[in-house]
């Protein structure tokens, strides 16, 4: 099982002896490239989990110093497995099941193109996605989580599917249903409903009446959060027959203007990824 920031997927690791880290030290692993995945030779990737998280793409040396700066340990015997663009990955154990965990980078062409490659080259099966999200609903506060059961969107991803009319993409029930029971199991405050992934970040609502604002119109449909990336994983769960999901933590309140720092977003989400890694452990006995 692997677990990126943004989602979570299972790995085989090839160990490959001594290479060279960014900074010239000895690594023990397999170098992955996930922009020329095709060049990786099939059986690298584990056949049931993939985790993803954009969070991680920062350099450290090694996954001990990623946890004092995060403030939390959760995987056991941890190993570097990739750090290609920065992207780096780490292949441990929780509760005696394989994880690998590493970053997604931000938005659904960079989701998109992790999630088809795992899905297609490495028959990865389960990829769930864990990162931040904006609430856009009075009742949905600073750390509650969201569980993310649709995604609306903004982008034009669905397009390529050739599809008449709309398309809904939707969770894996069976995740979906794993992460609620995690999520309480954890003693997390949760939502389950729809999301927004959309294509912008710093969308501009400079002048536009609050009835006609994009915001006030999912608002009012019961969105409970805006994020980035949802979407195009479930599109292509759907399209490939796997599962997909994603889970937030909300660091910013987009309508009551509220938000957490960075140090907070690095060191306070550790409940989603803890419900995201006891689904993988649920999960692997099915």
């Amino acid at each position: 099982m692997v677990l990126a920031a943004e989602s979570i997927f299972d790995i085989s690791i090839v160990h490959t002896g001594p290479r060279k880290d960014w900074k010239g030290n000895d690594v023990i692993g397999y170098n992955i490239d996930f922009v020329t995945t095709k060049e990786i030779p099939l059986g690298e990737f584990a056949e049931k989990w993939q985790h993803i998280d954009e969070s991680i793409a920062v350099r450290y040396d090694t996954w001990q110093e990623l946890q004092e700066d995060m403030g939390y340990d959760l995987l056991e015997n941890p190993v570097l497995v990739n750090n290609v663009r920065g992207v780096q990955g780490y292949t441990g154990y929780y509760k005696g099941v394989k994880v690998s965990v590493m970053a997604s980078g931000m938005g659904m062409p960079a989701i998109g193109i992790y999630s088809h490659e795992l899905f297609n080259f490495f028959g990865v099966e389960n990829i769930i996605r864990v990162g931040s999200a904006g609430s856009i609903q009075e009742h949905i506060n600073l750390y509650d989580l969201v569980i993310a059961q649709g995604a609306c969107t903004d982008s034009n991803w669905a397009s390529q599917f050739h599809l008449p009319g709309t398309f809904a993409p939707i969770a894996s029930w069976e995740l979906l249903s794993e992460a609620v029971k995690a999520a309480e199991a954890n003693g997390a405050t949760y939502h389950v409903g729809n999301v927004n992934s959309s294509d912008v970040f710093y969308g501009d609502h400079v002048g536009v009446p609050e009835g006609l604002d994009s915001i006030y119109g999912l608002k009012k449909m019961g969105v409970m959060a805006l994020e980035m990336e949802a979407a195009a994983l479930y599109m292509n769960a759907a399209r490939y027959g796997k599962r997909g999901l994603c889970i937030c933590t909300i660091s910013d309140h987009v309508i009551k203007h509220e938000e957490t720092t960075a140090a907070e977003r690095q060191t306070a989400f550790t409940t989603m990824m803890k419900v995201a890694l006891d689904v993988a452990v649920a999960m692997e006995s099915k």
